[in-house]
């Protein structure tokens, strides 16, 4: 069976009152802690018992949610009312005034500057936040220079890569104008040998297949004392 419907009005008897006041409380903390975590919203709950007792839950702070609603609720009524929105900006600009000249206070103390008025234990403080200031300071400067440092040295990496690739590729396009004149040079020698063969051939060829002319000469007259012998002779037989 089904829980029947319970009628909204006030519980007569003070122990079931009671009960009822602790389980809803606690579902009601239990949905308002929910409803922070979940829709990241700043949530203040505050609870008075019957008795006078205080219960309270607060994403933040009840003191950081209270203010929030107050300072919300002026300026929702000021837009309401025209007429005290000058007001709130002289105010306004009052306590923006002095927030500037406390600024422009601390910065002349930072700079060592009207220090006069300090005591010890101001000068300390003031001390003390210069250091964490400048160890601030030094840890980001390290920081910017150590990324530097990497960053230069990714680059350097890289054009070192650049640089080896385009040796290869100077290498290479040596190689491969190298090939092309050797092929020359080559063909070019093969071609003088080629032509030396074959005339060395052809004057083989002429030497050894030529016709040989021989021509008898007429004796020259030599002019000596024996045909004059030879005719006496002849004249005697005769």
């Amino acid at each position: 069976m089904g829980r029947g419907k319970i009628v909204i009005r006030r519980i007569d008897n003070t122990t079931s009152r009671q009960v009822t006041f602790s389980k809803r409380r606690n579902g009601l903390l239990k949905k308002a802690r929910e409803l922070s975590i979940l829709c990241d919203a700043e949530v203040g709950l505050i609870i008075f018992s019957s008795t006078g007792k205080l219960y309270e839950y607060a994403s933040t702070s009840v003191t950081s949610v209270v203010e929030r609603y107050k300072k919300l609720k002026e300026e929702q009524y000021q837009l309401l009312n025209p007429a005290t929105e000058v007001k709130f900006w002289q105010l306004e600009v009052a306590r923006l005034k002095q927030q500037l000249q406390h600024l422009q206070e601390c910065h002349r103390q930072f700079m060592g500057q009207e220090l006069s008025g300090l005591s010890v234990k101001e000068l300390q403080d003031l001390e003390n936040k210069l250091e964490m200031s400048l160890k601030g300071i030094r840890a980001k400067k390290d920081q910017i220079l150590i990324e530097e440092i990497r960053e230069l040295n990714r680059q350097g990496a890289l054009m070192h890569q650049e640089n080896r690739e385009l040796h290869m590729k100077v290498d290479l396009t040596g190689h491969e104008n190298t090939e092309p004149q050797y092929k020359v040079y080559r063909a070019s020698d093969v071609t003088q040998a080629n032509s030396c063969h074959k005339s060395y051939n052809t004057c083989d060829v002429y030497g050894s297949h030529s016709p040989i002319n021989l021509q008898l000469s007429q004796p020259r007259p030599e002019y000596s004392e024996k045909p004059e012998k030879v005719t006496k002779l002849g004249l005697q037989l005769q």
